[in-house]
C-alpha cells in the first residue's frame, strides 16, 4: 500500500510479467532480462518489488523524483535503492567503505560481516532523541546496476524476523535500461499506475486553492 496526504491508503497491484526462459539461478536480486520466477510485485518501474501480508511501502524522494522504497513489516523497515554501475566492475567496495567513513564520522560504529548476499556491513548509527540503532547496510552488484539495501529495526539484530525482508531483497527485479548513465546515478523509479491513477482522480475532485500543496506521498529519508 502507499500513503498519500488526505487520501485513503491504495492497494499495490502485482506486476504482470511476460513469459521468460527459466531462471539460471535459484535467488536474485534479479535482472530485467533474465529468466526470473513469477511472485508478486508492485512495477515502480526501475524496481519491481515483492509485496506480501502486512507490507506497508512507501516511496523516498531526491527532489522532485523517486529514488527508493521503504518496506514496513513487523517492527522493521527495509530501504533499497537502485543505482546504475560500470559494464566490468561492480562498486559494492567503493561504496561500503564510503559508508563505512560516513557512519564513523557521526559518531556510530561499522564493522564487515558475512551476510546472505556476501560482505555486509553491521552499524549502529546514532539517532536524534533515540538510542543509538543497529543497521545492516546490504549491497549487490549487478549487471550494469547496483542495488543497496539498508535493513533496520528487528530485523537488524534478530535473524528470524530479517528473513522476511531478505527474501524480498531476493526477489527484487532491476530494471535498469538501455539509457547511458554514470555509475552511482540513481535508477529512477516511479508511482504504479494504479496509484498515479488514483491520485489524478483525486486532485480533480479537489477545489483548487492557489496556496494549497497538491497530493503527495510519504517521503521518506
Amino acid at each position: 500500500m502507499f500513503r498519500r496526504r488526505r487520501s485513503a491508503e491504495v492497494e499495490a497491484a502485482p506486476a504482470v510479467s511476460e513469459d521468460r526462459p527459466a531462471p539460471a539461478r535459484t535467488s536474485g536480486p534479479w535482472d530485467a532480462q533474465e529468466g526470473y520466477p513469477e511472485a508478486e510485485r508492485v512495477d515502480l518501474g526501475g524496481l519491481h518489488l515483492p509485496i506480501g501480508p502486512g507490507f506497508e511501502v512507501q516511496l523516498s524522494l531526491a527532489g522532485d523524483q523517486i529514488d527508493g522504497a521503504l518496506v514496513l513489516v513487523n517492527e522493521s523497515a527495509l530501504q533499497v535503492h537502485a543505482f546504475a554501475a560500470p559494464k566490468r566492475s561492480g562498486i559494492w567496495d567503493e561504496v561500503r567503505t564510503e559508508l563505512s567513513r560516513e557512519v564513523v564520522a557521526v559518531g556510530g560504529t561499522v564493522q564487515e560481516q558475512e551476510g546472505p548476499f556476501g560482505t555486509e556491513l553491521a552499524a549502529v548509527v546514532p539517532t536524534q532523541g533515540q538510542e543509538p540503532q543497529p543497521v545492516r547496510y546490504i549491497g549487490i552488484d549487478g549487471p550494469r546496476w547496483f542495488l543497496r539495501a539498508v535493513i533496520s529495526g528487528r530485523a537488524a539484530v534478530d535473524a528470524a524476523v530479517a528473513e522476511t525482508l531478505e527474501n524480498v531483497v531476493r526477489d527484487i527485479v532491476v530494471v535498469r535500461g538501455e539509457e547511458p548513465m554514470a555509475p552511482k546515478d540513481p535508477i529512477q523509479l516511479r508511482l504504479p499506475a494504479e496509484a498515479r491513477q488514483a491520485m489524478e482522480e483525486q486532485a480533480a475532485q479537489q477545489p483548487k486553492y492557489p496556496f494549497e500543496r497538491g497530493p503527495e506521498i510519504t517521503e521518506t529519508r
